[in-house]
């Protein structure tokens, strides 16, 4: 396993609009090891104040959405075709709205294999010390 404990990155976004032009969004992109499962990605809305949302997704689920429709309720994950490009589909729901947003694959799997090579499948819980996080709930 590498030493580099982040991995972050910022990727255009479509946000696909019913009935209108879709629109380029930027969203950053954070994996840390400390926190081996997710991935955070804030959303750069560009309205007033920090203009940021963010959300939390299990690296998995981004996973398996390149590959196959995922995930359930709040968040769900599939591929798809934009004409003759390969993009990965993601849908959100909130109380306060739903989104769907276009990601390029290419782009989203480079980002994913950076972050495998950081903590492979398999290996999240060697980095986490699992007793010192339930001594913390316990506490």
């Amino acid at each position: 396993m590498t030493h580099l404990a982040m991995v972050s990155t910022e990727l255009a976004l479509r946000l696909i609009l019913p009935g209108g032009p879709s629109l380029r969004i930027v969203a950053g992109l954070r994996y840390e090891a400390a926190d081996p499962w997710a991935v955070r990605v804030a959303f750069h809305t560009g309205s007033e104040g920090n203009g940021t949302v963010e959300w939390v997704f299990a690296r998995q689920l981004l996973t398996d959405g390149v590959r196959s429709a995922c995930g359930q309720g709040d968040v769900r994950v599939w591929p798809a075709l934009h004409g003759r490009d390969r993009v990965v589909n993601l849908a959100m729901a909130s109380p306060s709205g739903s989104a769907l947003f276009e990601i390029d694959r290419n782009d989203l799997v480079g980002y994913l294999e950076q972050t495998y090579r950081v903590v492979p499948t398999g290996a999240e819980s060697e980095v986490v010390d699992l007793d010192a996080e339930i001594a913390l709930l316990r506490a």
